[in-house]
This record gives structure tokens, C-alpha cells and sequence, in this order.
């Protein structure tokens, strides 16, 4: 008996591996952060699911508890000389952080989509009515 996902679930996952929510079969981005307008498989409007900053909020946000934080705490950062650990540590954070933006822009996009948010839907943003 095959076991049913639920349809969130379902949808970030598809996003985070980088396919289209909808289907699964398409794929999601056209470049490096750019979301294609169209599934070329099921035809979703996938440029309707808005990105904005959330998945660059969330990379920070994982970067800087599951990288940045553990590193305190290991003595040799704080011994070592600045000019040999800086760059090390910044390129290291840089590629992290690379590789992880567009899976989570991905899934946020599939978030997005489970929850039938479209960018048509920027008028009921509270901040959008104080302009």
C-alpha cells in the first residue's frame, strides 16, 4: 500500500530538489536563481509563486545556526592566526551558502505553491498600505 504524502510536503520537496511543485517533472529554475514562467511538462505558471527575500532570509538564518554558531566553540578559531582561518572560514561560508540558496528558494517556491499564495496577493501585505 503506497504510502500518501501530504500535499505541503509534497510540494517543498519537489521544490527543494529543484523540479516543479506541481508535477515534479519540470524543472524549476532556468539559471542559477531564476524561476521559469512556465512548467515545460504540466504548464504550471510557476513565475505567479512570489520568492522575494524569504529564501535568502532562511539561507542566512540556517548559515548562521548550523555553521556559524558550532564554529564558535572550537578553540582553534580563536587561536589560529586571522590571516590563514579568515579566508578559510569565508570561503567555506561563501560556497555554503551558494549551494544552499537555490534549494531553498526551491522549496520556498513549493511552499508557496501549497499554499496558494500568487504574487497577485501582495494587496493583503499590511506593510503594502502604509505606502
Amino acid at each position: 500500500m503506497a504510502e500518501i504524502i501530504h500535499p505541503l510536503r509534497r510540494s517543498v520537496s519537489r521544490g527543494l530538489s529543484g523540479h516543479c511543485p506541481a508535477c515534479g517533472r519540470g524543472r524549476l529554475f532556468w539559471k542559477y536563481l531564476k524561476v521559469n514562467e512556465r512548467c515545460e511538462v504540466c504548464d504550471t505558471d510557476l513565475a505567479r509563486y512570489p520568492a522575494d527575500d524569504g529564501p535568502a532570509y532562511v539561507t542566512i538564518l540556517l548559515i548562521g545556526h548550523l555553521v556559524v554558531a558550532p564554529m564558535l566553540f572550537f578553540p582553534i578559531v580563536w587561536r589560529s592566526n586571522p590571516s590563514y582561518s579568515l579566508p578559510i572560514i569565508l570561503s567555506a561560508l561563501t560556497v555554503a551558502t551558494l549551494l544552499l540558496l537555490p534549494r531553498v528558494k526551491g522549496g520556498w517556491v513549493g511552499l508557496m505553491y501549497a499554499l496558494g499564495v500568487k504574487d497577485s496577493d501582495a494587496h493583503l501585505h499590511t506593510a503594502d498600505l502604509a505606502d
